[in-house]
């Protein structure tokens, strides 16, 4: 039965299941169904060649003859081709024909949802016939003869209005006036108890034409009051481009809504999209290529919803053109607008033809011109979402995929000029923001000069600030298109536009948008909603908003000047946007860093002007999310504060997004970051904003291998610090020196600077400070050898992480433990460390970090002679992704993988990581890991049988560990 409702077409199984079972199917449900199948091939004569298998499903390959369904519907096609091109006679015919095929109510029984879905359908598309078999019977004159007949649809479907004034025009007709309007009471009153609505409008005229008497309801349409004929095919269609490009899919959807029409409205097609997105091209092209089946006329009409200078067609004006389109002369248009409206829509009932409706700016604007029935086929674009257009299908234009922005730029240009710049052709098609209208000025531009390279126009459109005024040629601008999009917003829409158009990241949610605004998050949600049914802002995931670049371009150029029209400034309604923006991003990752960072010490705050909305963060996983989905925002947000001189902003901000910066192992921004929150910190002239940030900097520092900057930065902070009384910066900043002394090897100075470190941050109470400096004190101790020190000093590393729940430091602290055991030759317990620390959350570490720990994992387990397992971790070390932009761990983990294959007795594959890290350490300055690669090239050299080289090697190796005073019996690796 399924398969009989869509003839021809293919059914996937689960769709056959879905409709014998509903959701409740069995396992076995799809091989029940191909068992049915193969039933009823059996048992129906010629089975096979009627139900088909056809890719992942079945069809039923019936003709016209064979099934009542499909006769139905061919009847109704060609009524409905008959009455538009004005045989009503052959027209009426014909619906009796289909409707005489009916016995009773279609696929009675209990069928499932989808059979009875169906079957509504079926029932819907009836009644349609039932009504317009009415209509043309009543257009030729009768009345009284159908007055029965009407009574007996009715009596099954008593809300049809179009039913209701079809029998008070026929009672009215058999001189029944009082019937009539009865008949309107009774539907008044049901749709009233029933609904709770009142009649529709062309009812209750109805209504009043009958009260009025008015003499065109006795008898059909009079001659002087019919529809025009069309004398030949008539077209005001723009012509196709003959370069459109792209688009394929869009276009392939719209002329399957036209394939796929039942019923007997206009079929109507919406596309929507941004100024420029080409809605007029795809449509044009549509039209031509339906233009064939539609010969009576073909009609594009301009409503200037969105034309400069130009107030938009009123309904009753588009009539009075397109009436004059069809060559109906002046005296027969009616000089009121209902009665031009009236006459369009009798004429549009009676063609067959195309109706381009362009540019329209709502709803309201096309309602009035669409009649039923018709053969019209009505396109309508538009720069909003016709959420309101019923019946009406859809089509969405974005931006253009990026080949085929490259395809149109190079059908301007000619290929020989492409060929030769194919990466700035990509630049420029990425700079246009793949929209046509961009596009199209831009490889204009270029073709109109033809010494111009395309690299010299894409460096023009770099600059955000003039990128628009370079995107305009001849009548055509980007910038004027978005103004006439702008200008037709609301004041309130106006603002909020503007103000949204301040952030600087990618995407924002509802929570950042409602700082923007200064308002909650629900106003702002229908706010950003609205502005996406207008194409002012794109959405690519559920809950996240995006302004197309051109568009933030616009809005942002908007915001230049003091009075949101001309040039200038920033105005004082952005500055006050920008400054609940990071008041907003300094709240939330406040919030983020707590959860992530338990037991990090923040600094006092300002005193926020406004109490922002915050996004409900309530675990670590959570927290560590949000960062994920706008660190980059984070980011934009600091460099926009630095350029509007928002210098305290910048520091406090950039303090907390750092952390996250160095989980994620982004080691070049951490240090980028530093740089610009130091730089911020001067130009405030703010010791201990500049205390902070100078930290941070040595850190970063530390960690890119930078030791002489980092040490810089470190004793400065130190510095302030003094002088500020902070005890708390001093105790971070002796200890990040102490680190900076310990990687470059002056082991005498590092130590005691560790050590004072930890006593103080001891203290202090300063838990998570002290779990770091333990962990970075034991390293020193193992080089030492001073191996019950480091073992206690790691152990205690690991208890305050645990106890803070820090567990990023308690991973580091168990790598730390782990070396110190392996140094120690108690590999078994390095194992277990080891173990301990892969059971818990990876994404806890960062890259470099996870690498170490592999690494190590790897050394212990070669040790143990499980050499598979110990292969497959030093190989994932060695691959690891970020792990080149932590340069200070990279060196040790080559080193690390090098000892591990000469054990394995791979030393070719070890010689070349100690040269890597040698290479790598002697550039940094990291002098441990810098003798540990001697070392090992030495011992490599050996087993290779170049004694010479491994003697010079090794000795320039012992120089060194004893410069560092790291004892030969308690190297790592002995």
């Amino acid at each position: 039965m399924t398969l009989l409702l869509e003839p021809q077409r293919v059914l996937p199984v689960h769709r056959l299941v879905e409709a014998v079972w509903d959701e409740d199917a069995p396992a076995t449900a799809a091989h029940q169904v191909r068992k049915a199948v193969a039933e009823l091939r059996q048992r129906i004569p010629g089975g096979r060649d009627l139900i088909v298998t056809d890719g992942p499903g079945y069809r039923a390959a019936v003709t016209t003859g064979q099934l009542d369904l499909l006769q139905f519907t061919d009847a109704l096609r060609r009524a409905r081709d008959h009455a538009a091109a004005g045989r009503t006679v052959e027209a009426t015919a014909l619906l009796r024909e289909a409707l005489a095929l009916w016995r009773g109510p279609v696929l009675s029984g209990s069928g499932g949802t989808v059979v009875d879905a169906a079957s509504a359908a079926l029932e819907e598309r009836r009644m349609t016939a039932v009504e317009q078999l009415f209509e043309l019977r009543l257009e030729a004159g009768e009345g009284a003869e159908l007055v029965a007949g009407i009574r007996e649809a009715i009596g099954g479907n008593p809300l049809r209005e179009t039913l209701r004034g079809q029998l008070m025009l026929a009672l009215y007709r058999s001189g029944r006036q009082a019937e009539a309007l009865e008949e309107y009471g009774n539907i008044r009153d049901l749709l009233d108890e029933e609904l709770g609505i009142q009649p529709s409008d062309s009812l209750r005229e109805l209504h009043q034409a009958i009260l009025r008497n008015e003499p065109s309801l006795t008898v059909a349409a009079a001659p002087a009051a019919a529809a025009p004929a069309v004398a030949g095919s008539r077209s005001t269609l723009p012509y196709d481009l003959r370069d459109f490009t792209g688009r394929e899919e869009e276009l392939h959807k719209l002329l399957g809504f036209v394939e796929d029409a039942t019923g007997s409205g206009p079929l109507i097609v919406a596309i929507d999209g941004m100024g420029g997105s080409g809605k007029t091209s795809l449509a044009v092209r549509a039209a031509h290529q339906l233009a064939d089946r539609y010969p009576d006329a073909q009609l594009h009409l301009d409503l200037r919803g969105y034309t400069p200078g130009e107030e938009p067609l009123t309904p009753a004006a588009a009539a009075e053109a397109l009436l004059r389109m069809l060559g109906v002369p002046g005296e027969r248009i009616p000089d009121d607008a209902a009665g031009r409206i009236t006459l369009w829509r009798s004429t549009m009932t009676k063609h067959r033809m195309i109706l381009l409706l362009d540019n329209v700016v709502s709803e309201a604007q096309v309602k009035p011109l669409l009649a039923s029935p018709t053969g019209t086929v009505v396109l309508i674009t538009s720069r909003a979402l016709l959420v309101d257009l019923d019946a009406a299908h859809s089509v969405s234009l974005g931006t253009m995929a990026p080949p085929d922005s490259v395809s149109l730029i190079v059908g301007i240009i000619g290929e020989r000029r492409a060929q030769a710049e194919p990466e700035a052709v990509a630049d420029l098609a990425d700079l246009a923001g793949h929209l046509p209208l961009a596009l199209r000025i831009a490889a204009a531009r270029l073709r109109k000069r033809p010494r111009w390279t395309v690299r010299y126009l894409v460096d023009r459109l770099r600059d955000d600030t003039h990128r628009l005024a370079e995107l305009s040629a001849g009548e055509r601008s980007v910038e004027v298109t978005l103004r006439l999009s702008y200008e037709g917003l609301g004041a309130d829409y106006r603002k909020a536009f503007r103000l949204l158009g301040q952030y600087p990241g990618a995407d924002l949610d509802v929570y950042t948008a409602a700082a923007l605004l200064d308002s909650g998050t629900r106003d702002a949600e229908d706010v950003l909603e609205y502005l996406l049914d207008m194409h002012l802002v794109q959405q690519h995931e559920p809950g996240r908003y995006a302004f197309h670049d051109l568009v933030r371009s616009f809005a942002r150029m908007l915001s230049r000047t003091r009075s949101s029209g001309g040039t200038g400034e920033f105005s004082e309604e952005a500055e006050g946007a920008v400054r609940r923006l990071l008041e907003f991003s300094l709240a939330a990752s406040d919030t983020a860093c707590d959860l992530l960072f338990p037991g990090r010490v923040r600094m006092v705050r300002p005193e926020p002007s406004f109490r922002p909305e915050l996004a409900p963060l309530s675990s670590p996983g959570a927290a560590r999310d949000w960062f994920e989905r706008e660190q980059d925002s984070l980011l934009a947000a600091i460099t926009l504060a630095f350029r509007r001189g928002l210098d305290r902003e910048v520091a406090l901000l950039a303090a907390n997004v750092v952390f996250h910066l160095d989980l994620r192992g982004r080691l070049d921004e951490f240090l980028a970051l530093c740089r610009t929150a130091v730089a911020a910190a001067r130009r405030l002239d703010e010791a201990a904003l500049l205390r902070l940030s100078l930290s941070n900097l040595a850190v970063a520092c530390w960690k890119r291998g930078r030791f002489e900057d980092g040490i810089a930065a470190a004793v400065e902070a130190h510095e302030l610090a003094v002088e500020l009384g902070d005890r708390r910066g001093q105790a971070k900043d002796t200890g990040v020196l102490g680190l900076l002394l310990a990687t470059t090897g002056r082991f005498d100075e590092a130590l005691p600077r560790l050590e004072q470190s930890i006593a103080l941050k001891r203290e202090l109470g300063a838990e998570r400070a002290e779990s770091e400096s333990l962990s970075n004190v034991s390293g020193v101790y193992m080089e030492r050898g001073c191996f019950e020190q480091a073992v206690e000093a790691a152990d205690r590393s690991i208890e305050l992480a645990r106890k803070l729940g820090a567990s990023e430091k308690e991973l580091v602290g168990l790598s730390d433990l782990a070396q110190v055991q392996l140094a120690m030759g108690d590999v078994e317990a390095a194992a277990r460390t080891l173990a301990d620390a892969r059971e818990r959350t990876p994404g806890a570490l960062a890259p470099a970090d996870r690498a170490l720990q592999l690494v190590l994992s790897a050394e212990a387990e070669g040790r143990l002679g499980r050499q598979p397992q110990a292969l497959r971790w030093v190989e994932e070390a060695l691959a690891t992704k970020g792990l080149e932009d932590a340069p200070v761990r990279e060196v040790t983990v080559w080193n690390t993988a090098g000892r591990f294959f000469h054990r394995d007795g791979d030393d070719e594959r070890a010689l070349r990581l100690h040269r890597q890290a040698l290479a790598s350490a002697a550039r940094l300055g990291h002098r441990v890991e810098e003798a540990y690669a001697l070392d090992g090239i030495a011992r490599a050299l050996a087993a290779l049988g170049d004694a010479a080289g491994a003697a010079e090697q090794g000795a320039a190796a012992e120089e060194a560990f004893v410069a560092m005073g790291i004892p030969g019996r308690f190297r790592r690796g002995d």
